[in-house]
């Protein structure tokens, strides 16, 4: 973060440097500043693409893989598991025990051990402490 900052403040510190050589340039009618504010324009294009293709275009360093150790250390069954994966899909109850062929009132006791397991309050958080101890994938 410190590092981003740093970049930022540097670029926008040549920004009012790049601002008052063309006005003076300007004010003073002198076309050699005009190169030096060309190259300098140039410069900030290239950091542009540069910040550009490292901030976007990011290669993931590495495969979110499932730990199944630690799904077995939590005691989530199998079925537990499916019913984990599709509240991460986005499905509600009814939606989970049509998938599931299985009566909706299981799928909400289901539902209930997974957050005791996960030590969560909500779905939305069961999900997020699922992803972060890396047992559902992105």
């Amino acid at each position: 973060m410190r590092k981003t900052i740093l970049i930022f403040s540097a670029l926008i510190i040549a920004l009012l440097i790049l601002f008052q050589l063309s006005k003076y340039s300007y004010a003073s009618g002198d076309t050699s500043n005009e190169i030096f504010i060309a190259i300098i324009a140039i410069a900030f294009f290239i950091i542009g693409i540069y910040l550009n293709k490292k901030s976007l275009h990011k290669k993931q360093l590495f495969k979110n893989e499932i730990d199944h150790q630690k799904i077995k250390d939590l005691g989530i069954s199998t079925r537990e598991y499916e019913v984990l994966m599709k509240i991460s899909e986005g499905l509600s109850n009814k939606e989970i025990a049509d998938v599931l062929f299985i009566s909706e009132s299981t799928i909400k006791t289901h539902v209930s051990n997974i957050l005791v397991k996960l030590d969560a309050k909500r779905r939305t958080q069961a999900i997020q402490k699922a992803k972060a101890l890396q047992i559902i994938s992105f």
